[in-house]
């Protein structure tokens, strides 16, 4: 007969290898997004970046960035991160898969970190505040990014959960 605390301990690594599964599918499909329709998301960057929508206060306008030299740039950079971010959960989710708990858990916790910096601090620290993207009714993203910073803080929480890598210790 096995009970529910039997169980427990291979339902959380479980957990663990489909929460970072799902979220490294999630990010990869959004690098391959930006790489394969470079434009659509360009578009994005460059307004929230040049201010063009915001209510034009005359204390903000000096933040905006209306180079599209430094629009790109910043751009590109975003798609990198988010690549490697997805290449580490992929890592991480391989580790789940071998029941490598340890390492899963430390390059898990990485990839998901890398998340939650970029869609925290990057969009809605930067993009929401320093360039008021919160203002603007066509070009806010605010809401996306919300989504994703908590989404990779809760399977955060579930991978540091105690009996989610039984092997680390």
């Amino acid at each position: 007969m096995t009970t529910s605390t039997s169980r427990a301990p291979r339902a959380l690594p479980l957990a663990a290898t489909l929460l970072t599964a799902t979220v490294a599918l999630y990010i990869a499909l959004v690098a391959f997004g930006n790489i394969t329709d470079f434009d659509s998301n360009q578009q994005f960057v460059r307004h929230v970046l040049a201010m063009d929508t915001t209510f034009k206060d005359d204390d903000l306008m000096w933040r905006a960035v209306t180079s599209h030299g430094l629009q790109d740039a910043a751009y590109v950079v975003i798609i990198a991160w988010e690549t490697v971010a997805a290449l580490v959960l992929i890592g991480g989710t391989w580790f789940w898969g071998r029941r490598e708990y340890a390492r899963a858990r430390q390059v898990s916790t990485y990839g998901l970190l890398m998340l939650m910096v970029l869609f925290g601090a990057g969009f809605i620290g930067v993009g929401g505040e320093w360039f008021a993207m919160w203002q603007s009714e066509d070009w806010n993203g605010l809401e996306a990014a919300t989504r994703v910073f908590l989404l990779s803080g809760v399977v955060l929480l579930v991978i540091q959960l105690p009996g989610a890598a039984p092997d680390a210790s």
